[in-house]
């Protein structure tokens, strides 16, 4: 029998686990962000983030958990001190997600019971990022590394949950998946402005359905890892 009393932790991480993906809305001025919202979650996606450099990013974060209340659940990215931190969860923020280790903003989503996707790319900052009290590491750029880096960290730190942002594509999604990846990130990735304006909003569905199949069906048969 399912658990009914789930942490927003343990939802929030499971949610961004079944889908495979966390795409983000970042733009560079205000827009419709519930309709951004809504074609990521028709294609698949149950946890997405707002960045904090996007003009409006509290009000965004605030509507779309409004509007999609135990539906959708929205993260907060490049939150880099703890007051902004706060302010993300009084305004319906479901996940922290910062582009380095940054401790006291770690201790404040902890504090609140609030899931942290810490941003990190060396063994000894993913290291950091464990000890800190992270939920999942985001691990950044990922191109730097490629898929197999994601085995590299993982066989040293055989339980963490590692989500790659920065270089994730089409043709390579599925081997992060295969190589120790429990999900991917980006922002390009998920919304192209080219495509969009000639496609229409549709596009940005589309894409993340996409990438939910290809992980989805990478996560198939994951091989062992060493």
């Amino acid at each position: 029998m399912a658990r009914s009393d789930k942490t927003l932790k343990e939802t929030v991480i499971e949610q961004t686990k079944a889908a495979g993906v966390l795409p983000c809305i970042k733009l560079k001025a205000k827009d419709d962000f519930i309709a951004y919202a809504q074609a990521m979650y028709d294609g698949g996606a149950r946890v997405i983030e707002v960045t904090m450099t996007t003009p409006g990013a509290l009000e965004a974060i605030e509507a779309i958990s409004a509007t999609f209340r135990g539906r959708l659940w929205v993260a907060a990215g490049t939150v880099l001190d703890p007051t902004t931190a706060r302010e993300v969860i009084l305004h319906g923020g479901s996940v922290i997600v910062n582009p380095a280790v940054v401790s006291d903003v770690i201790d404040m989503a902890n504090r609140y019971g609030v899931p942290v996707y810490s941003g990190a790319f060396t063994a000894t900052e993913v290291f950091q990022a464990m000890r800190s009290g992270a939920s999942m590491v985001k691990i950044f750029p990922a191109q730097l590394g490629g898929p197999k880096y994601m085995t590299n960290l993982r066989m040293v730190f055989p339980d963490i949950n590692l989500i790659p942002s920065g270089g994730v594509s089409l043709e390579n999604a599925a081997e992060f998946i295969r190589c120790g990846a429990c999900a991917v990130s980006g922002a390009r990735t998920f919304m192209d402005c080219e495509k969009i304006a000639a496609e229409g909003i549709g596009w940005i569905t589309g894409q993340v359905a996409r990438y939910v199949a290809i992980i989805r069906k990478a996560k198939e048969k994951l091989p062992e890892l060493p």
